[in-house]
């Protein structure tokens, strides 16, 4: 039996094996990095062995480290989770010579698999269907130009070996496809340490739909049913379901049955994932399978009522599958959103920034996967993905609404993030029908914008709170007035607009048996000037407001930085900065034409030289973040005066990364 188990990863899947780890009686034991000293996960285990710098390589993926942690902390077992190592056929193979068990498949099963092109020889052969493509070994771009035009635009470009959309381009046109496939190698190289690639036909309006897999060391494979991932971003999933609205009983039956003997050809035991496309018409196809635990399985445990992570230890420990393929079961549904640090409305870009605020939804139905804590900073060294908002309901209808409101009532505050965004795709009428596809969200939500929060709501709350805490601001600092009975004066910039607020205490003794000095306020707006709103705060605990504005009681979050307010109103957050009443020093007016990072990232590439002419959206310099490639391209035309970083430097979100300059008749 294993007593104690080394957890190679980081984050909310790593929080989500110590709870059955706690419930099986098993030992925990995480490794972090210099990023990771304060998280949640190095908090929860029993202990915890340290492993290197922050940067992925020099820790989460570095084997030796993690083998010797395991041997150091007396682990004898070894759960590498999603991601990272998890697929890593030598990672597997370590554990073994270090005579650690590996909770996970075969490394023989890995390696088999971990390569889309023999993946897909070898299920060929057992009459699993596979999409129309190229995966040979002539790797020259030649050769692939010439398949492209073989298979017919528009393709996908994809790396041989991993997935989760790294190493993946959409072409749509032969002019784009050596850019593609230079960005495919770059990335998949980085990502998996091969830059092998393949070629697929694009299946457009096709949704994507998986099957989860299961076998023990006895021979013994069967399936968990299917889950529906078509609602995704960028070729990552966004949000999971299960089962899927598109399959019905007996095709359910037929795809687990392939699935089952794709999985057959490898000997394939513990937890797995056999991935296909299903075409408008019903037929489906094999897109890949994923030897390792996927973060949609929670989905799968709500309607199966199974925890697959302990199957997953008891398949390690050698134990025979708890149940036959006719025992399997599904109750009710079950849908997952996939919170993400990014900003939609800015081409999903990862942003970073430190959790002012945290507090996850609560309900009847609702499940939290995270590991986020309020104090945290977002890493520019990890997948953006910060937690799992999962909800079940009786039917779908239900879970989709639970969800919704999940979604709604999510603190999360100091940062961008997708929370919006996928409470809006959930309102969308196709989705609540259930009719989506993996092109579903770029063709309708291409154009999405945050919503505005309350921003009156926000000015009052922001104002209440910092008048009931300190009624001086930082920023006023010098600012003095003798004269109680005039209103106090607050100055916000909120999206490029000044607002002025003036607050004057009103006094109100509330009515009873014990009267009492309620905190009452009228406070007038100057995008407002002939309102004076009536405000009572009934209630201030912490971050949480309680305000009552012209006899409207409203529950209003705010939490403030650095003088900068960020405000969860039940519309959406308001960032507000705090404006001196005093005027400040006029700083220099910064170079036209300059470029900024748009967040925090490495430089992996400069594309242009120093007095080269450049036209609007060429490409400048390639940034890595979050292990996503970004392209910065010039906003309009001009000279290039300075280039500020060279490859392998690290930038700041902002940081002036080149600078352009007006080109001269």
């Amino acid at each position: 039996m294993i007593h104690s188990l080394l957890i190679a990863n980081r984050g909310e899947i790593a929080c989500r094996i110590v709870r059955t780890c706690r419930r099986l009686g098993i030992r925990t034991v995480a490794v972090y990095s210099d990023a990771d000293v304060n998280a949640l996960h190095v908090r929860l285990v029993d202990t915890a062995v340290y492993i290197g710098p922050s940067p992925a390589p020099d820790s989460y993926l570095n084997i030796p480290a993690i083998i010797t942690a395991a041997q150091r902390a007396g682990a004898d077992a070894v759960h590498p989770g999603f991601g990272f190592l998890a697929e890593n056929a030598d990672f597997a193979r370590a554990c073994a010579a270090a005579g650690l068990i590996f909770v996970g498949p075969s490394a023989e099963a890995i390696e088999l698999m971990g390569n889309k092109r023999a993946a897909k020889e070898r299920v060929t052969a057992v009459g699993v269907p596979i999409i129309p493509g190229y995966g040979g070994a002539d790797q020259s771009d030649e050769h692939l130009l010439a398949e492209a035009a073989r298979i017919g635009f528009p393709i996908l470009v994809k790396a041989a070996a991993g997935g989760g959309g790294k190493g993946m381009r959409l072409v749509a046109e032969a002019a784009a496809l050596p850019e593609a496939l230079a960005t495919a190698r770059r990335e998949a190289q980085r990502a998996f340490g091969a830059d092998e690639l393949i070629l697929e036909k694009a299946l457009t309006h096709a949704r994507h739909v998986e099957i989860q897999v299961f076998g023990d060391q006895h021979g013994n494979l069967l399936h968990l049913g299917d889950r529906e991932c078509s609602l995704q971003r960028r070729h990552q999933k966004v949000i999971e379901e299960a089962p899927s609205p598109a399959v019905n009983e007996e095709l359910r039956q037929r795809m687990g049955a392939t699935a089952v003997r794709a999985a057959q050809t490898v000997n394939y035991h513990n937890a797995g994932t056999v991935e296909f496309l299903l075409d408008e018409t019903g037929e489906f196809y094999f897109l890949e399978m994923n030897t390792r635990l996927q973060v949609e399985h929670p989905v799968t445990e709500l309607v199966t009522g199974l925890d697959l992570v302990e199957w997953q230890i008891r398949v390690a420990e050698g134990e025979r599958l708890p149940l036959t393929q006719a025992q399997i079961q599904w109750h009710g549904h079950a849908i997952e959103a996939r919170l993400y640090a990014e900003n939609p409305a800015n081409d999903f870009l990862p942003v970073t920034g430190d959790v002012l605020l945290w507090q996850p939804p609560e309900g009847e139905g609702i499940r939290v996967d995270g590991s986020l804590q309020t104090g945290d900073a977002v890493s520019i060294h990890y997948d953006p993905m910060l937690a799992k908002i999962i909800a079940y309901g009786v039917d779908r209808a239900t879970a989709v609404r639970r969800l919704t409101r999940a979604l709604d009532t999510t603190v999360l505050l100091g940062f961008a993030h997708n929370v919006p965004f996928l409470a809006d795709v959930l309102r969308h009428p196709e989705v609540v029908d259930g009719r989506m596809h993996t092109d579903f969200l770029a063709e309708q939500f291409a154009n999405w914008q945050t919503p505005v929060g309350d921003v009156a709501l926000a000015l009052i709350a922001a104002t209440v709170a910092q008048f009931a805490n300190e009624p001086q601001l930082n920023v006023n600092a010098g600012y003095w007035r003798n004269n109680p009975n005039r209103p106090q004066v607050y100055r916000y910039e909120g999206d490029g607009e000044v607002v002025e607020v003036r607050l004057t205490p009103a006094l109100r003794i509330a009515e009873g048996a014990m009267p009492r000095v309620q905190h009452h306020y009228h406070l007038t707006l100057s995008t407002q000037p002939d309102h004076t709103a009536d405000v009572l705060l009934t209630e201030m605990t912490g971050s949480q407001l309680i305000l009552t504005v012209d006899g409207w009681r409203q529950r209003v979050t705010a939490v403030c930085q650095q003088n900068v307010w960020w405000v969860q109103t039940e519309k959406g957050v308001v960032r507000l900065t705090a404006v001196p009443l005093l005027p400040e020093p006029q700083p220099a007016a910064g170079a036209g034409g300059s470029l900024r990072a748009p967040m925090p990232g490495s430089v992996l590439a400069v594309l242009v030289t120093v007095g080269q002419a450049v036209k609007r959206g060429d490409a400048l310099l390639k940034l890595e973040a979050m292990k996503m490639e970004h392209t910065i391209r010039a906003a309009g035309d001009g000279i290039v005066e300075e280039i500020c970083y060279q490859p392998g430097d690290t930038v700041e979100a902002d940081a002036q990364l080149i600078r352009i300059g007006v080109e001269r008749p």
